[in-house]
């Protein structure tokens, strides 16, 4: 080991104050990590500084046994290097590509009489190819509108020049149907055909602002020939461009090839997206995702994803728009921050598509491991909360009455962020006469919390009240002056509409911001929206037993049996308090339903 350290020391002290790349080896000369810098010496050494290390950075240390360097001439051939060694060595401790889902492309086949459609496959023999698409439906509109302006073929038959010249086909349905231009019986030449795919391209490309042009050309002359009907046919071609154009064109026709980014992290994940759009349409879109190794910064991150996206879909446009400035910049690049105008509605639109494609993986990841939700939403309700402990367990209390009659309290249980209804706890208030709703609260917390520590049984790591300043004091009250716990406390104040509106926590109370479409804020929901079904749902149940023991269990004759049949019928006892004695003796003959109807008119009051 100390030769290893001697060896680390003598390097360090011979790295140049260069641009480059440096490259850490492990014990059996494989590389564990690629690095880029302005200036070598300076950030290699720094690795080795152990004020500075943080754990994932040691771990990397720890595991370093050789270092060697490329000095470059600028910090962007560093950059470039650096790009193409880690795709080539792939180094444990860089950061990750992660395989994104396979987004759809348009392939426009090599055939005599080509056919065009969307598929996932690249197979360049068979066509030519563009995309790929991660906006929207951007593949559909596209296919949708050229199909609907040029009867294109979308049969899979083969068909030859020679084969449609001697009449070897027959036209089906969709020839019949005015969808297929019935080309494999040369009902259009193939000049014509030709150009319907040259134009099909034009519109895939981004140009569909040019076929409109011709359009509206066309159009006029055939007016101005009193061609009228060929005009109305070419006008609906263009109507269709037009509302086309409406759904995919985002900024100004003149604004050329410009290439969009979005980011977003989630963790040590990190998402970056490219829009590429040409006069205004959006053409290209893709999506990378990549996992942090040693806590990169995202300025590094974005300049990573761009150059990986900008390959990837073959982009050679000088423009781009960012969210942030990235740590390295091609010189050849035009990089602008927008803050007003189309592009920023561009950087929205891109920052929208790559949050919508994390919010997706996180949907996919959680459906595969549903723990994994529960430690994020625990995770963040700790870092929100700053709760000495993640949060497995959860208690949620609420009371319910009625101007005082049958008062009872709910307590519900969330562990790991799911409902354990096995462990909800139902109490009837024993001490507490009147609508005291805080008298209440103490009573029915400080039995829950008895009962746990009389049977040796775990405390939860927090307890939120369903209710807000006062019933958060009441529940102070019972667990810490009158057990001496020492449980974190939190209370959901509602809106007017009794709505979940915000978190409160601490002693005094203060709120706590949460977004209404995070995740936190539609937990906090659900375990709200839980404790008040539990606690009403017992307070109706006891409510409606003791009606119903006052009014039928007091009739001589009515047993268990007769009740049911009663109320199977009538659905209430309202509705038998109104019954005739006719309805009541078809249910339970004419002695009992005289006895019963009897009984209500003398207690009319009931």
């Amino acid at each position: 080991m100390k030769q290893k350290d001697e060896h680390i020391a003598l390097l360090l002290k011979r790295i140049p104050e260069n641009p480059g790349v440096y490259q850490y080896f492990n014990s059996d000369g494989q590389i564990i990590y690629v690095g880029k810098a302005k200036n070598l010496h300076r950030r290699v050494n720094s690795y080795f500084q152990k004020d500075q290390q943080t754990y994932k950075t040691k771990q990397l240390v720890k595991h370093i046994a050789d270092i060697k360097y490329i000095v470059v001439d600028s910090e962007q051939d560093a950059f470039l290097l650096e790009n193409n060694l880690i795709k080539q060595h792939q180094p444990h401790y860089n950061i990750l590509l992660k395989d994104g889902k396979s987004y759809p492309s348009i392939c426009i086949t090599k055939e005599d009489y080509p056919r065009i459609f969307k598929t996932r496959t690249i197979d360049k023999k068979i066509g030519d190819y563009f995309g790929p698409f991660s906006y929207g439906n951007t593949v559909d509109l596209f296919l949708e509108l050229i199909h609907k302006l040029y009867p294109i073929r979308t049969c899979k038959m083969l068909l030859t020049k020679d084969s449609v010249t001697k009449q070897k086909h027959k036209v089906c349905l969709k020839y019949h149907l005015g969808t297929c231009c019935g080309i494999c019986e040369n009902k259009v030449s193939k000049d014509i055909y030709n150009e319907w795919i040259s134009q099909a391209k034009k519109i895939i490309q981004g140009n569909a602002h040019e076929i409109e042009k011709d359009l509206q050309q066309k159009m006029l002359t055939l007016s101005e020939q009193m061609k009228y009907e060929q005009a109305a046919t070419v006008k609906e071609k263009y109507e269709l461009l037009e509302r086309f154009r409406s759904k995919t064109v985002i900024t100004n026709t003149k604004a050329g090839e410009i290439d969009v980014f979005g980011y977003a992290e989630d963790g040590e994940k990190v998402y970056i997206s490219i829009l590429h759009l040409n006069n205004g349409s959006i053409v290209q879109g893709q999506t990378v995702e990549y996992r942090k190794q040693l806590d990169e910064p995202k300025e590094e991150m974005l300049a990573f994803g761009m150059q990986e996206l900008r390959e990837q879909i073959g982009s050679k446009t000088k423009e781009v728009i960012v969210p942030f400035i990235p740590d390295v910049i091609d010189e050849n690049l035009h990089v602008n921050i927008a803050n007003s105008g189309d592009k920023k509605k561009l950087l929205d639109l891109a920052n929208h598509n790559v949050e919508q494609y994390k919010q997706d993986r996180i949907k996919q990841n959680d459906k595969l491991n549903p723990d994994q939700r529960a430690t994020r939403i625990l995770g963040q309700l700790q870092s929100l909360l700053q709760l000495p402990t993640l949060p497995l367990f959860i208690d949620s209390f609420d009371n319910s009455n009625i101007q005082g009659s049958s008062p009872v309290a709910g307590c519900v249980v969330f562990k790991k962020a799911k409902p354990c209804k096995s462990e909800y706890k139902r109490f009837q208030i024993k001490t507490v006469s009147g609508p005291d709703d805080y008298a209440s609260m103490r009573e029915v917390v400080r039995r829950r919390y008895q009962d746990l520590i009389d049977n040796n049984q775990p405390l939860p790591n927090l307890i939120i009240a369903d209710g807000g300043i006062g019933q958060m004091h009441a529940i102070r009250e019972a667990v810490e002056d009158q057990l001496g716990l020492h449980i974190p406390i939190a209370g959901l104040k509602k809106d007017t509409h009794h709505r979940t509106q915000t978190l409160l926590y601490g002693f005094p109370p203060v709120e706590i911001d949460m977004p209404i479409t995070s995740e936190i804020f539609r937990f906090m929901v659900q375990i709200q929206d839980e404790v008040h079904r539990f606690a009403i749902s017992y307070h109706k149940n006891k409510r409606s037993k003791a009606q119903i023991k006052s009014q039928l269990d007091d009739i001589q004759g009515v047993g268990p049996i007769i009740k049911q049949k009663l109320l199977r019928h009538f659905g209430s006892v309202t509705k038998i308090k109104s019954a005739t004695i006719d309805e009541l003796a078809q249910i339970v003959g004419t002695y009992r339903a005289s006895t019963i109807y009897e009984y209500f008119q003398a207690n009319l009051s009931l």
